[in-house]
């Protein structure tokens, strides 16, 4: 497991140059007096969430190695899903936790996205929109797969709202089981793996608008449509933009090489601390992927964009998901593990511990062990900063912590 974690995450064993909370904790509260745009309920948990996370405000523990006394220190975690420290740890739990739930077959990698002019509608009906967009994606996968090749397949869907620049770009990445099981109970390959993207397009898009219309003549869709006649205008010239864009990356094999794509595209954050290239004043400055003007999509040309905090903050909070909104979601035989025999999924493996996760984060180095002594480090106390003051406790819960670790 462990090679597979350091392929995937070989981030984790760098150096941040820069941390996100620092830019928020220099500029925020001036940011935030006059704001460019509403700030939700949410965005302010989050970053809240982020401008704590790992300081004494949420806790410091503090280990001592019984013989050479050698002090760790280690820090609490928000456990934000928006936080770009705890995202990716979620991540590698998550990633980790595939492996076992995964049909033993080939997978497929794929991804669709929805025209930019549906975008004024997806922020005034969030929840909504993104809800179809999941289901619909889903389903058109499942209908083809049932369609061309009798087979009940899986898939495991994952939101993004951003594109490399942060703007709001609405799509889906999705891991579809390249095989499935037929009517009689059996798992079946496909023998080619051809398949006509304009046709899956074409689905995408019907299912999509249907669920749109069904949620106008509901009521349920907040709108600037004067009537239904203005509406279905709309809709006709949705159906005539060319950006309905379906991408399918060739079958990849089980277990490994997908768990590198399911952990790439799962619960990340929306901005990693490893591109934040310079914070200079009240700039701040990130690499990213120019696809659309790179002659190789898939050797894009890395350019930087540097960002005044007034644009910056609105543009990366836009992406906080909504409270108990799921990012994440399973279809086909993925909703159900039950519906099937064990034999067909991986083998099972029990969750990444934290020792492990400490190590990942780390270059495998296990915080609660001392290396040079061949000891278990023992709880010393933790320190909290509130008030404006500095306490230091005991809590009883960090022990229990370091043995179930150890």
């Amino acid at each position: 497991m462990k090679e597979v974690l350091n392929d995937i995450y070989t981030d984790g064993c760098k150096e941040k140059k820069y941390r996100l909370s620092d830019f928020f904790n220099r500029w925020w509260d001036e940011y935030a007096q006059h704001p460019a745009e509403y700030i939700t309920p949410e965005q302010y948990k989050a970053v809240n969430a982020i401008r704590v996370c790992r300081t004494t405000t949420l806790g410091i523990d503090t280990y001592v190695c019984p013989d050479c006394g050698e002090v760790r220190e280690i820090s609490h975690s928000c456990k934000h899903r928006f936080c770009p420290s705890c995202g990716w740890r979620d991540t590698l739990k998550w990633a980790a936790r595939m492996k076992e739930k995964m049909l033993r077959v080939p997978h497929r990698h794929v991804v669709m996205t929805l025209p930019h002019i549906l975008l004024d509608l997806v922020k005034r009906n969030r929840k909504e929109m993104l809800n179809i967009l999941m289901r619909t994606s889903a389903e058109t996968l499942k209908d083809w797969m049932m369609h061309k090749f009798g087979l009940k397949t899986g898939v495991i869907a994952v939101l993004h709202t951003y594109g490399e620049t942060k703007q709001l770009h609405v799509h889906t990445h999705m891991i579809m089981s390249w095989g499935g099981i037929d009517n009689d109970g059996k798992i079946v390959i496909p023998e080619h793996d051809y398949v006509h993207i304009p046709s899956i397009c074409k689905v995408f898009r019907y299912k999509f608008e249907h669920a749109l219309i069904e949620l106008f003549d509901a009521g349920r869709l907040e709108h600037d449509f004067r009537d239904r006649m203005e509406f279905m205008g709309f809709i006709k010239k949705v159906a005539n933009k060319k950006d309905w864009i379906v991408h399918l990356e060739p079958p990849i094999q089980m277990p490994e090489q997908v768990i590198q794509y399911v952990g790439r595209y799962s619960k990340r954050a929306c901005l990693s601390e490893y591109k934040i290239t310079a914070m200079d004043g009240e700039n701040i400055s990130f690499r990213y992927r120019d696809y659309k003007n790179s002659p190789d999509r898939r050797n894009p040309v890395e350019k930087e964009l540097t960002l005044h905090y007034r644009e910056f903050f609105p543009r990366l909070l836009q992406h906080v998901p909504l409270r108990y909104f799921r990012i994440v979601r399973y279809y086909g035989f993925y909703s159900n593990k039950g519906s099937l025999p064990e034999e067909y999924f991986g083998q099972d493996e029990s969750e990444i511990e934290e020792a492990e996760l400490q190590q990942a984060e780390s270059g495998y180095e296990n915080p609660y062990f001392c290396e040079r002594c061949g000891r278990t480090r023992v709880y010393s106390h933790t320190t909290v900063t509130g008030g404006g003051m500095t306490y230091t406790v005991i809590l009883e819960h960090c022990d229990i912590h370091r043995k179930k670790a150890a």
